[in-house]
Order: C-alpha cells, then sequence, then structure tokens
C-alpha cells in the first residue's frame, strides 16, 4: 500500500502535469536514503514522483525544489537528465513538497563491481562514467540559469563549516575520527584556484541509469545535494565511493582484483577525466579523498538520526548509519597522507 494520498495526487497531476490521466496507483523505489521516489503509473504512462520525508527535518536538508530547478535547467543541455514535468510546493497535497519528471526506463547498478556485465565491457562503463561527470562540469552554469545556484569560491572551506554542523545537529555520540576531520581538515584547505562548476554531490554509481542494453547512461539521479562547488569535489566523491569495503549498505570496490574485473584503478579514472573534460592538476588529490570520506560520514550521520528518531526512508538506514565511524576513520586515513596527483 502506498503512503500518498492518491485520490489528492491525482487531482493535483491532472492540473499541472501536461496530458495526463488518471487513476494512478504508486510503488516506492527501493533505495532512497534521502527523498523517497515513487513509480506512478496512470492511465495517461508511467512517470516518477520524488517528496521530502515525512517528520522533522534538518533544516535546509531534502530540498527537492532545489533538484526540480536542476533537471529543468540541464534537461536539453548535453548532460542526462530526467525531464522535470511540475513542482508542488503546496504540502497540502500530500503532506510534504514533490515533483513529478518523465520516467526514465534503464538500468541501475547497485555494485561497483557490475557482476551483470562482462569483463571486457565493464571499461566502457566507466568511461562513460567519466564523460559524463567531465560534461556535467562543463556545463556553463550562467548560460543555463544557474548563475546564483550557489557561492562561487572557497567551496570546501564552506562545505567543511555546513557538515560540520550538519553533523553536530545528528550526532549521537563521540567518534574521535570525525573530531580529527573537523579539526584538521579547515587547515588543508587548498588555496581556491577559481574553478566553479555545477556539482552534483552524490555522483555514484547507483545514481545513473543506464541504456538497457548499452554502456550509455540515459539520465543521472538525486540532485539534492547539488550546488555550485568545486569539480574535485564529485570526482572524489565518486573514487571515495570505490575504496569502500564490500558491504550492503555502501559497496565498494576494497579486496576485489580490479585488472580480473575489467575496471579502471583510481589512477586510470583520473587521467580518463582529465583526458575528457581538458584539465590538468589535480591538486592535494589525498585531501580531496578525505574531504569527501567526512562529507559521506556526516550524511551518514544524519541518515542514523532519521533512524533514531524513526522517519529515515530506507529499511537500510540503520545499517548505513552505522558506516559514520568506518567513513571517518577512511577520511583519516587519508588526510594522514601527502602527495598530489
Amino acid at each position: 500500500m502506498s503512503d500518498l494520498p492518491l485520490d489528492a495526487l491525482s487531482a493535483w497531476c491532472d492540473t499541472h502535469v501536461r496530458d495526463f490521466r488518471g487513476p494512478v496507483t504508486a510503488t516506492k523505489f527501493k533505495g532512497g536514503q534521502s527523498n523517497p521516489t515513487y513509480r506512478l503509473d496512470a492511465a495517461s504512462g508511467t512517470y516518477v514522483l520524488r517528496r521530502k520525508p515525512f517528520g522533522q527535518l534538518l533544516p535546509g536538508a531534502h530540498a527537492v525544489d532545489r533538484e526540480f530547478r536542476v533537471l529543468s535547467a540541464l534537461h536539453g543541455h548535453g548532460v542526462p537528465v530526467a525531464k522535470p514535468l511540475a513542482l508542488c510546493t503546496d504540502e497540502s497535497v500530500i503532506g510534504a513538497v514533490f515533483y513529478v519528471m518523465a520516467h526514465v526506463d534503464g538500468r541501475i547498478f547497485w555494485d561497483p563491481s557490475l557482476p551483470d556485465i562482462g569483463a571486457d565491457q565493464r571499461a566502457a562503463y566507466y568511461d562513460e562514467i567519466t564523460r559524463v561527470l567531465a560534461a556535467l562540469h562543463d556545463i556553463d552554469v550562467g548560460a543555463v540559469g544557474l548563475g546564483d545556484f550557489g557561492k562561487p569560491g572557497s567551496y570546501f572551506e564552506r562545505q567543511i563549516a555546513t557538515w560540520s554542523k550538519q553533523y553536530r545537529a545528528s550526532e549521537t555520540h563521540r567518534i574521535d575520527a570525525m573530531e580529527t576531520l573537523i579539526e584538521r581538515l579547515p587547515a588543508r584547505c587548498p588555496q581556491d584556484d577559481g574553478r566553479v562548476a555545477l556539482v552534483h554531490g552524490d555522483f555514484r554509481i547507483d545514481n545513473l541509469i543506464w541504456h538497457p542494453v548499452e554502456p550509455r547512461i540515459l539520465a543521472i539521479v538525486d540532485w539534492e545535494l547539488a550546488t555550485l562547488g568545486h569539480p574535485l569535489a564529485d570526482l572524489g566523491y565518486f573514487c571515495m565511493a570505490l575504496r569502500l569495503p564490500r558491504n550492503p549498505a555502501l559497496p565498494g570496490l576494497a579486496g576485489l582484483d580490479r585488472v580480473a574485473l575489467g575496471i579502471p584503478d583510481e589512477a586510470g579514472l583520473i587521467e580518463r577525466y582529465q583526458h575528457q573534460g581538458h584539465r590538468s592538476s589535480i591538486g592535494d588529490w589525498p585531501f580531496v579523498l578525505a574531504f569527501a570520506f567526512f562529507r559521506l560520514a556526516a550524511i551518514a550521520q544524519g541518515v542514523a538520526k532519521r533512524a533514531q528518531q524513526g522517519n529515515a526512508s530506507n529499511e537500510r538506514a540503520a545499517e548505513a548509519g552505522a558506516m559514520t565511524a568506518l567513513l571517518a576513520n577512511m577520511g583519516a586515513d587519508a588526510l594522514a597522507q601527502t602527495g598530489s596527483s
């Protein structure tokens, strides 16, 4: 049974979604730690709905209206996204702000080892990932109407401050590695190099929808954390996810033989991204990785807090929240390294 009031939703869609015809049924998608996502099946076709979670939320979190703005800006501009259809800011309709977008029929890979893809094809899938990420960071944010989507400059400094506050707001117990990161990351911030791009904020393999048979991305999804920032944040976040150990909540590639799998190593991914986006310097890569681990640890702690309060949107919320200490420790380990790429 759906937790959406379908009659009220159908009536709203009749008025606001072009060519929509009810009745409608709703099925909640697997995943969606943050904003619950539903497949809507109506007489006029299939759609997707994303809403804020019900219950008490952290200030500024779960901004589905920002997601809708990004989709509206990017659709038709060379970065694959689902077509946005309508945004509802009236919480009385279903009990939360939501938007409706077109359904993209394709594959989602939950495991970055791509067990259902042949070893001889996996490199092509990863090449597509770096190509699309480079294309995203090449978007002229001013030209697509996103010039005011975030503050330019000092991205890492501001993000560290923001996620430190978010972590404190959802903290349930002391984690020494998080204290280390909160104390030491600001001092390690590289000098701002002036690069500003639209960053996705949660760029990982399970937020990509793929063509049914080709190594081609049809849509990047889950834009809640998108903002203007430094492009290396997305690259570091993606590589950080691949460094994680095998686990059911956020599976990584640690301990697997990438050569046997046919998957490029981290250096190979960075090189492809640099080539596809015509970029040269990476700079302090250990800092970029440490920042990514810190940020995901803060996000995981927020998931844990919502699970504690009983309003997390996924049955694996407690599992993901329990990873906070692991992520923080990996971040502290990365920060202890020196070097650049």
